[in-house]
């Protein structure tokens, strides 16, 4: 017989040393604020978000309360530190692509076509990671193609574990509408399906750094089980939380009017920044979907392959060493990120306008090395510069927002051409100089080498 003391993981309600009743208690209430009615004995703590993805993963069942493996799907791109966690237990990792909306969740469509050929070939998807607040793209699902992607999920029995590290990092909170699955899915009774992962650390620190974890299960149904046996692994692993980051945690999710006042200046301030930056890059004449919240602006640059490859730059990171080189640790391939190494897609950081440009910038096809000091963006890395970050409208010149490329069901990616909106990032620069002079100077840094790249043209 097991034993059911407390410590040593056998009962249903037993939980790890690490998981203090105070920080529990706080994190309950930030979800209540956020319309998830949650009690302590719902949540989880760990010292990071990554950890506790491995936890859900390991104790995952087929919907029925069978221990099951399965299949972990996931969108692309996505942070780079979802994968690994799937791999490490043995899963095998399937990537949908993300629609020309948003980053952070698959096309609905693509979704249903992957799940059916999965099956087809002999394997069963269980679990599917999502992010309404997309730290990779810069963007936030529209509720309405959130709530297709929920319901295909159900319909197929997939556990959703829904990332929202970045909710709290939206430019403007009176613009950006973000809602969770799981409140989605309650007046249905469906939320049982779906477990809400934050990393407290990550969004505050300029290099992604993970801080203190928090899950959230449902209080009932299969959600409930799997929050048990959650628990259960987390007291067999005794993750080490000490009692100084608990208790700065627990702080944090109280969230006192100070602390929410500092959070949406630095959220403004930063939006300005990635606007600008978004204006550089479409008015570079590259696909790029507006940034929302976050730090980060996703560009696609394949419409220069043929250029791009006289330079020699014909992949991915043969894009980042080039950007590196000539702007420093600033900028990551999207093969970093689950798209496929050829696609010639990039993530950007705002952190790359806060830091003094170098005298003279190198040429764009210089050797990594950056001119730059400062910090790699980017979180939990699997290699140098592996890195993690999340509505969708227009871009700035009226087009339709891009930078993933178009998936099935999805309509053609596209973004302002070389001649649109043309001095937007001089404008840009402008209303920057007064406040942040350095900003304005990296800004036509910035846009200089995406021209020196492009040329103003796609062929």
């Amino acid at each position: 017989m097991r034993s059911t003391e407390p410590g040593h993981g056998g009962a249903a309600g037993a939980r790890p040393a690490s998981s203090p009743p105070g920080l529990r208690e706080a994190a309950s209430g930030y979800w209540h604020r956020r319309g998830l009615p949650t009690e302590p004995a719902q949540v989880a703590v760990a010292p990071d978000a990554s950890l506790l993805l491995l936890a859900v993963l390991a104790a995952a069942d087929d919907g029925e309360g069978r221990p099951g493996r399965g299949s972990v799907l996931l969108p692309h791109p996505c942070p780079s530190w979802y994968a690994p966690q799937a791999r490490l237990l043995g899963r095998t990792v399937h990537t949908v692509p993300v629609p020309a909306e948003c980053g952070g969740l698959p096309d609905p469509f693509a979704l249903l076509e992957t799940v059916r050929r999965v099956r087809s070939a002999g394997d069963e998807p269980r679990v599917l990671v999502l992010s309404v607040a997309d730290e990779v793209t810069g963007t936030a699902a529209p509720p309405e193609l959130l709530h297709e992607v929920c319901e295909a999920a159900v319909a197929e029995g997939l556990l959703l574990v829904s990332d929202e590290t970045w909710r709290d990092t939206t430019h403007d909170a009176h613009q950006t509408v973000l809602v969770s699955p799981a409140e989605m899915l309650a007046p249905t009774g469906q939320d049982a399906h779906v477990v809400v992962l934050a990393d407290l650390g990550r969004p505050a620190s300029p290099s992604g750094e993970a801080g203190v974890g928090i899950a959230r299960f449902p209080s009932a149904g299969r959600g409930r089980r799997l929050g048990e046996r959650v628990h259960e692994l987390l007291t067999a692993l005794r993750p080490a939380l000490s009692g100084t980051a608990a208790a700065a945690a627990a702080g944090a999710l109280t969230e006192s009017a100070g602390l929410r006042d500092r959070r949406s200046a630095q959220a403004h301030a930063t939006g300005r920044l990635a606007r600008a930056l978004h204006c550089a890059v479409t008015e570079a004449g590259a696909l790029c979907r507006p940034p929302s919240l976050g730090r980060y602006v996703y560009a696609d640059l394949d419409r220069f392959r043929p250029r791009l490859a006289a330079r020699g730059i014909t992949d991915a990171p043969r894009l980042e060493a080039a950007l590196v080189g000539a702007l420093g640790p600033y900028a990551e391939g999207g093969h970093r990120f689950g798209d496929h190494p050829r696609e010639l897609r990039v993530r950007l950081t705002t952190d790359l306008l806060t830091t003094t440009p170098a005298a003279t910038a190198p040429h764009a096809g210089a050797a990594p090395g950056g001119s730059r000091a400062g910090p790699v963006p980017g979180g939990s890395r699997a290699g140098p510069m592996a890195g993690r970050d999340g509505p969708a409208d227009l871009t700035a010149d009226g087009g339709p927002a891009s930078g993933g490329g178009p998936a099935p069901g999805a309509g053609p990616a596209s973004g302002a051409g070389p001649a649109a909106g043309r001095g937007r990032t001089a404008a840009a620069a402008e209303s920057l100089a007064g406040e942040l002079p350095d900003a304005a100077e990296s800004l036509a840094q910035v846009q200089s080498v995406l021209a020196d790249l492009t040329d103003g043209s796609p062929q």
